[in-house]
């Protein structure tokens, strides 16, 4: 059984991660092209291109904190219905007896929900550990780290939490 959560995270991870870095690069490459062309395109000498990395890289961080919030939302959808080593997590109906085969993101909101509640509570154990021990402050890159190890926790609560989930 650990290793269906695990190989259910590392699939989620690779999908969180590439979702939203990913997302996230290209929004703000086309903020800081969009940007670029506002100032009437200047020559690319050292300074235009150096500022224009300063722009991509102070717009990043927090584009990243968006499209973070939408991966983690489209992510959800595909950890159901996979078989992973043997073993399948089904969302079942409203009513509890069928399980959904075509799952849409309106199925998904109550779960997501619960799920995302979940997460935020692990989250928020990780972050008083980690002060407890580090003196830094959070931002974005500490953050997904934290939601990445969350996740991994909460796929193994989300069962008994949610009694629309259930594991084949």
């Amino acid at each position: 059984m650990s290793k269906f959560y695990l190989l259910l995270w590392l699939r989620w991870v690779l999908r969180i991660s590439l979702c939203s870095i990913g997302l996230a690069f290209i929004v703000s490459f086309i903020l800081t092209t969009i940007i670029y062309i506002n100032q009437d395109m200047p020559s690319l000498e050292s300074e235009v291109l150096e500022a224009l990395v300063d722009i991509g890289v102070f717009w990043f961080p927090i584009i990243w904190s968006f499209t973070l919030l939408l991966a983690l939302f489209r992510g959800v959808k595909y950890i159901f219905n996979k078989n992973l080593n043997g073993h399948i997590l089904k969302l079942l109906d409203c009513k509890y007896r069928e399980e959904i085969e075509i799952i849409g993101y309106g199925d998904l909101v109550k779960v997501w929900r619960k799920w995302f509640m979940l997460l935020i509570w692990l989250v928020v154990v990780e972050m008083i550990l980690s002060t407890i021990f580090m003196n830094e402050w959070f931002n974005i890159y500490w953050l997904f780290i934290a939601i990445l190890v969350a996740g991994y926790f909460s796929f193994v609560l989300l069962g008994s939490r949610c009694r629309r989930v259930k594991i084949v």
